[in-house]
């Protein structure tokens, strides 16, 4: 008797893999009249599969950085600046955490940052020129970008 008591399990793994097999076995039929129709269980318990929808939105940062993000970036810069100049080296980390900190508020800009570190430089100097050459004094580097670590070289 104890050999047959794992056969429930057994018999919902196959219906499992019958379910989860039927449209990949669909979908390499050469012609729709050939496609396999799904399996049905046949017992009383059923296991419904569901895909992850294909259609998500997920936002590219790449696309545009928004006037609102590039002023942002200022508002976040510009109180740190003197914390900045007095820490040193600490400073650029603290410096680094802020641009970081920013382009993951603004839909995870991280990318373009690695991608061109000097992006930080060129908004910077549309909006807010002031804030960005205080920055780079209390950072002692000659721009922005090269006070930025972890984001690519």
């Amino acid at each position: 008797m104890t050999r047959y008591r794992h056969r429930p399990v057994l018999r919902a793994l196959l219906v499992a893999g019958a379910l989860a097999a039927a449209p990949l076995l669909a979908a390499c039929s050469n012609d729709a009249k050939d496609a396999l129709a799904p399996a049905t269980p046949t017992s009383h318990s059923s296991i419904v599969l569901t895909m992850p929808s294909v259609s998500a939105q997920v936002p590219n940062p790449d696309d545009h950085i928004s006037t609102a993000a590039e002023k942002q970036l200022c508002d976040m810069m510009r109180p740190d600046i003197d914390k900045w100049r007095t820490d040193g080296d600490s400073g650029r980390v603290a410096f680094n955490a802020t641009v970081h900190d920013w382009a993951a508020r603004n839909g995870g800009l991280n990318d373009t940052v690695i991608k061109d570190r000097g992006i930080v430089d060129q908004i910077t100097k549309q909006n807010c020129p002031d804030v960005r050459q205080q920055a780079i004094d209390a950072l002692g580097t000659a721009d922005l970008a090269s006070a930025l670590v972890g984001f690519g070289g």
